[in-house]
């Protein structure tokens, strides 16, 4: 009798382990002895029955849940006949759910304290699950989501959410009056002043300190959020100016009182050579504080820089933004030291660089920078890269950032600026919740009537979960998160003001999440969304759910949105429930993960091109956000090739980013790309291929988890999808 295969058991709490043949025997053993000896099994039936559900659980070709194990008892007992130890086994694991239910959030918290739960453990790629502060975040999350299922939550949200049907974003988060991501108004908080922690913060007088501020800021605004933030460079080019002048005057006062003659060319120099030094303290400010500084969720800000010259006016202003960009991106080459000292690849903060007209060409002015960007991107994985000239077709002639790492505001008509453009800055994202396709697929059986059908309920259903999302933002005062409604980062609220009026008419958004568009093709058509086939049926689809969002906020004058979902978690949940309820079908259901939004599976052999191209279409039906990638090998020594690839992304596809590795395995010095290999339980592990480390605490790993850096490593789902990766270029 063999109790070591390699079938993996996900646990009530989460945990996944090993399956073990002797606990089913044990189990079986127990009930058996509780019945009259006339009636009970002999040795040999029971370790029958273990072995057939070993064999059972094993063909799965994927983790059982222990519900279903137990399922297998019940009828493996019945099969033998064994009617009194059937009962006697379906009694006991009746009473063991009820105790269970009477206190389901304790061993929920007390899993993750002991480092147990597989999923929540592994639920953000940048919170170290060991810590005390991420520990007493996820605590706090577990009370929240106790409390969204039994009171706050529609009974059927709540049923559809944990049979993967659909995926509640933030359910940990959704008990407070928390909304998801921002753009912060830097420009309004540092020009006009705000309020930090009750202190009066004003104008900054230079452009050290206002990097300073604009850390602070950041730090504030995290931690009265779920989701991530971005600010731009451009509210700070500014102050490369305010700097300039004081360091003039301080150079112009120096040579006075030296006695030296103040040549204009000189005091010019020494002022440029000292105004560079304090870009660049500026800027390691900002890198090196919104790396170590620890939000109240336990993790580094999520936040995204905008680098984009043309966002002020062409002249000093724009080559003093053009200073900040090259200080940025050069520091961000270099990384940043570990506790041990070595250079490492940071998470955060995300770059984002624009593309346009003045960067693009080798005959352009600023081609410096995108060669620069292109060299930071080949040894970092940043920046990623939007097209002006696709972004001005898709949103209406405006180029603006994404909210985090691809949530895009809408452009709104009602929302505008003082000088009559459109307003995004102090915008926010109430939500999301994603719509499970793959489910659709799998419930429709193939039937494309069944199909339509079932589509519509599902997103009706969804509607009323984003109705939750929005009612329970309904009546949230400002005096909750002041950095936010009422110190400028959103708005500008009075003290006890209502956020109400900024939850209508196009201030904030809401957002229609989607996952598994090519698996849902598969199903319907047995192609990929890339065959031609089969491509006209997932854009139908794509339009289908802007169709629903664009009638929903006609209705309600609430700014609905398509948005591509990043799926970090969810592939792995929704991958398992899928399993649970259809079992395995080939190309559907087959992995740990299912595919994020609309790209192509990652498996699927394509060139970089063809896929920004046939992605770009789906791209802009994501118009609530949306990221495509192409998977690229080590590009350090061909750079022309990045250069190629980025131009590409300018003429054809919005934004975009390239995915590269950048390991570090402390053991051996090794810095190539660490593997992904099975143990000898078939656990997915990280192994450095030059020495054997599998110490995760002595290995540097960073990979695009889904749009942004993740470095904290991964589930089972996404640690699979990552292995299944094909290379692009």
């Amino acid at each position: 009798m063999d109790s070591t295969v390699k079938t993996r058991v996900i646990k009530r709490n989460g945990e996944e382990v090993s399956f073990d043949l002797e606990k089913i025997v044990n189990a079986i053993t127990k009930a058996n002895q509780e019945v009259a000896p006339i009636h009970r099994m002999n040795e040999f039936q029971i370790i029958a029955i273990a072995e057939k559900i070993a064999s059972q659980a094993e063909q799965t070709m994927h983790a059982v849940n222990v519900e279903d194990i137990q399922d297998m008892v019940e009828t493996g007992i019945m099969e033998m006949r064994g009617y009194e130890v059937a009962q006697k086994y379906v009694r006991y694991r009746y009473k063991r759910e009820l105790t269970r239910k009477s206190n389901t959030t304790d061993n929920g918290i007390l899993s993750l304290i002991d480092h147990l739960n597989e999923e929540v453990k592994q639920e953000n790629s940048n919170k170290n699950p060991v810590i005390n502060s991420t520990q007493r975040d996820y605590m706090a999350g577990e009370v929240s989501k106790d409390l969204s299922r039994r009171v706050l939550l529609p009974e059927e949200v709540v049923r559809a959410h944990e049979a993967g049907i659909i995926h509640f974003h933030d359910m940990d988060y959704y008990a407070q009056k928390e909304h998801n991501c921002d753009l912060i108004n830097l420009e309004d908080m540092l020009q006009n002043g705000t309020v930090i922690s009750e202190t009066m913060i004003e104008k900054p007088h230079s452009f050290f300190t206002a990097c300073n501020v604009t850390t602070q800021i950041v730090a504030q605004v995290a931690s009265n959020q779920y989701g991530g933030q971005s600010f731009t460079l451009s509210h700070l080019a500014p102050f490369v100016d305010v700097s300039r002048q004081k360091l003039r005057r301080s150079v112009i006062e120096e040579r006075t009182e030296a006695g030296e003659p103040l040549n204009e060319d000189v005091i010019r120099k020494v002022t440029e050579h000292r105004l560079k030094e304090e870009i660049k303290n500026g800027i390691q400010t900002i890198q090196y504080q919104l790396i170590t500084l620890m939000t109240c969720n336990g993790q580094a800000p999520f936040v995204t820089v905008f680098m984009y010259l043309d966002e002020v006016p062409e002249g000093q202003t724009r080559d003093d933004l053009a200073m900040i960009i090259e200080e940025v991106m050069k520091q961000r080459m270099q990384g940043v030291k570990n506790e041990k000292g070595v250079w490492i690849t940071p998470a955060f903060p995300k770059l984002i660089y624009v593309l346009d007209e003045d960067n693009i060409t080798e005959d352009s002015k600023y081609w410096y920078l995108t060669e620069l960007a292109a060299k930071c991107t080949a040894k970092r994985m940043v920046p990623d890269y939007i097209s002006a000239k696709i972004m001005r077709e898709l949103k209406q002639g405006d180029v603006y950032p994404c909210m985090g790492c691809r949530s895009f505001l809408t452009v709104e008509d009602s929302q505008r600026n003082a000088d009559g453009s459109h307003q995004f800055y102090g915008r926010f994202n109430q939500g999301v919740v994603t719509i499970n396709l793959v489910d659709v697929a799998c419930s429709s059986e193939g039937d494309m009537e069944r199909f339509w059908s079932i589509l519509d309920e599902r997103l009706e259903l969804c509607h009323r979960a984003l109705r939750c999302r929005h009612e329970r933002l309904l009546g949230t005062v400002s005096d909750v998160a002041p950095i936010l409604w009422q110190n400028g980062a959103l708005a500008r609220l009075e003290k006890g003001e209502k956020i109400d009026r900024l939850l209508y008419n196009g201030y904030s958004t809401i957002s229609l999440g989607y996952a598994g568009l090519y698996e849902m093709c598969v199903r319907m058509t047995g192609k990929s969304h890339t065959d031609p086939e089969a491509k006209p049926f997932a854009l139908a689809v794509m339009q289908r759910l802007n169709d629903k969002c664009r009638e929903w906020k006609e209705a309600e004058h609430i700014s609905y949105s398509v948005y591509g979902t990043p799926m970090e978690s969810t592939t792995y949940r929704f991958a398992k429930c899928l399993q649970r309820r259809f079992g395995i079908i080939p190309g559907v259901t087959d992995k740990n993960y299912i595919t994020n939004s609309y790209h192509v599976h990652v498996s699927e052999e394509i060139d970089a091109f063809h896929k920004l191209k046939f992605e770009a279409e789906f791209q802009k039906l994501s118009p609530g956000g949306a990221v495509s990638y192409v998977e690229v090998p080590n590009m350090q020594s061909n750079i022309p090739a990045v250069l190629t690839v980025m131009k590409y992304i300018y003429e054809n596809i919005m934004y975009a980013e390239l995915n590269t590795k950048s390991d570090y395995c402390e053991c051996c010095g090794y810095d190539g790309e660490i593997k992904i290999i099975e143990d000898e339980t078939g656990k997915l592990i990280w192994e450095c291929p030059n020495c054997g480390n599998r110490d995760q605490n002595l290995l540097s790993v960073a990979r695009r988890t889904c749009g942004y850096i993740g470095t904290q490593f991964w589930n089972q789902g996404r640690t699979q999808e990552i292995r299944d990766r094909v290379l692009h270029l």
